[in-house]
């Protein structure tokens, strides 16, 4: 508990917004969650729910410049693009394919595991008293492969999670189909990371954790923010729905919609809409023992409640465009061929937007120039992994603790005319 309650204004109600409420709530502060959708209505709903603390390896690593032009015109590869979109893309894209080398990925990987290393124990600890616990549940994670040297492929990726403490089961096909039969007979490799976790209904779990803010005093206001309020160098409101509330500090954690309301602030975060996809086999006929990711494919299968989600796939197109069809066929070609003979009463799909630094580091922290404003977005593909440990280092550096942890590679400062000098 803090000596000195303030009240902070939290921008953007998915899993790193609210789970930044209740850690400050747990310190004494008010709070006041702010969003135009309510809690859960973006990316927190529709994540792959895995809670994938070893996904700290960016999509820029070598070789992604050769390979991406064969990816782009294949309707069997997990990109797309539409077309119409690139030139708004180009300058985004220059800068995050500059980062595909040994250098960059090392420095991202390093710079992810502190965020997302823990993310089993980090929801625990978040969701412990909530009523929100049910949702959280411990299991291990694998990584399928068509056969070991499909695996061997992977090395760089592989090395980086070893270099950050990361150690694995690997399981030839035997072993495998012992441990999990349902899968086809052509995928004969696996690696089982242990320790990990799945969260079985993402939005109902975000959901409950913001209802718990509000039964422990918390405010929750639906509405869109235009600016934040600010004299002399310090922030005194939020401007939302027509109107000013009052605060002591404000966080910005509205994921991919972050980009123009910090960009209000003096911060130009090169951020894109990095367009995902799941569908969900509702009532399937049988479900994976453990959440896993499909290397061949590059989606992650993970059982929830009632239902198999299937997530992955990556499109840039933008924020406006609806959904393509071409990426959910392919999710559900790679379904039919990934598990044989599954069925289910009712298959569902949607679309969601990743919030994509071109960097793949989130912003995470105080702005160097105006005090009480504070950004947590830009976790690319592992908010919900990340959200716990990210709104911890938020109610912390509210009230002027220092995490033990190095912050500067995470901070927004990199983004200020003078970071970019």
């Amino acid at each position: 508990m803090t000596d000195t309650a303030k009240t902070i204004a939290i921008i953007g109600a998915g899993i790193v917004g609210v789970s930044t409420a209740i850690w400050l709530q747990r310190d004494g502060h008010q709070v006041v969650l702010i969003d135009r959708a309510g809690p859960a209505e973006g990316t927190s709903y529709g994540n792959g729910g895995v809670l994938a603390s070893c996904s700290i390896v960016p999509v820029t690593t070598p070789g992604l410049i050769a390979k991406a032009p064969r990816m782009l015109f294949s309707p069997n590869e997990p990109l797309f693009l539409r077309w119409g979109y690139l030139p708004r893309l180009a300058p985004w894209l220059l800068r995050y394919l500059r980062r595909a080398n040994a250098r960059d990925a090392t420095q991202t990987a390093a710079a992810m595991a502190p965020i997302v290393g823990d993310s089993l124990a980090d929801h625990l600890a978040l969701a412990q008293g909530t009523g929100a616990e049910k949702w959280v549940v411990p299991s291990d994670y694998l990584f399928i492969y068509n056969d070991r040297a499909h695996f061997q492929g992977d090395a760089f990726g592989w090395n980086l999670r070893r270099q950050n403490g990361f150690v694995w089961d690997e399981m030839e096909a035997e072993e495998f189909r012992g441990y999990d039969p349902i899968f086809s007979s052509d995928l004969r490799f696996a690696v089982r990371l242990k320790d990990h976790g799945r969260i079985t209904d993402p939005g109902q779990y975000v959901k409950d954790l913001a209802a718990h803010v509000v039964a422990s005093g918390g405010q929750l206001i639906q509405a869109d923010v235009e600016d934040i309020a600010r004299e002399n160098g310090r922030v005194t409101g939020v401007r939302a729905g027509g109107r000013t509330i009052p605060c002591d500090a404000a966080v910005i954690a509205t994921g991919v919609w972050s980009g123009p309301l910090a960009r209000k602030l003096g911060l130009e975060v090169p951020l894109e809409a990095e367009r995902g996809y799941h569908i969900e086999f509702w009532n399937p006929n049988f479900m994976p023992k453990s959440p896993v990711m499909v290397a061949a494919r590059k989606f992650v299968a993970t059982p929830m409640e009632g239902r198999l989600r299937l997530a992955g796939v990556v499109e840039f197109g933008g924020l406006d465009a609806g959904p393509s069809r071409a990426p959910i066929e392919l999710l559900k070609r790679s379904a039919a061929a990934v598990f044989p003979g599954l069925k289910a009463d009712e298959v569902t799909e949607w679309l969601g937007h990743r919030p994509a630094p071109a960097d793949s580091i989130p912003v995470i922290g105080e702005l160097p120039h105006l005090k009480g404003a504070f950004t947590g977005f830009g976790h690319h593909h592992v908010g919900l992994t990340g959200g716990p440990k990210t709104g911890r280092i938020l109610a912390q550096l509210i009230a002027g603790r220092q995490p033990n942890i190095d912050l500067s590679v995470y901070s927004p400062a990199r983004y200020t005319k003078a970071g970019q000098n």
